[in-house]
């Protein structure tokens, strides 16, 4: 079975960010260390940098599971950083590179889908997701491609 559906029969591959069987989705459970912690997903990862208070990131990093990280970062808090909209795609592309560099498996994955457009399949979701009528920013897939991109670089410099 694939991770990805084909739309129409085109070449793109949508997927869900918060599939925990996808290897592409921040909800996969991979972890990695980043901002000297070790962090269970990518997910617990985003929303914990989401706060510039310690016991707060703590609190989302210990989050049984990526939802539940999910459901912490999402509540507006006074901890929760001013510059957030202006960094949250850095942090994102930190998160997934990072993942994939100590996850060589996830690296493997993401490489494969060779120049394939990938797609964040959320029907609610503007900015990350292509959203239901497909206009949306899909910046989630971008992050993806951008990785893919150095990822495949430094392996053509490796030989």
């Amino acid at each position: 079975m694939s991770l990805f559906a084909a739309d129409n029969g085109e070449n793109d591959l949508f997927m869900s960010r918060t599939d925990p069987e996808n290897p592409l989705g921040t909800h996969i459970p991979f972890s990695f260390e980043l901002e000297g912690k070790v962090w269970p997903t990518l997910e617990h990862y985003f929303q914990g940098m989401k706060f510039t208070d310690e016991n707060r990131q703590e609190k989302v990093r210990a989050a049984d599971t990526p939802a539940k990280a999910g459901k912490l970062g999402r509540k507006r808090h006074k901890s929760l950083r001013r510059d957030w909209k202006q960094v949250r795609e850095t942090v994102m592309t930190r998160g997934v590179y990072v993942r994939c560099r100590a996850n060589p498996e996830l690296a493997a994955a993401l490489l494969d889908t060779g120049e394939q457009k990938i797609v964040e399949n959320s029907n609610y979701d503007y900015f990350w997701g292509c959203g239901h009528d497909r206009r949306g920013e899909n910046r989630y897939g971008q992050v993806l491609m951008n990785v893919r991109a150095k990822l495949r670089e430094e392996q053509e410099e490796r030989g």
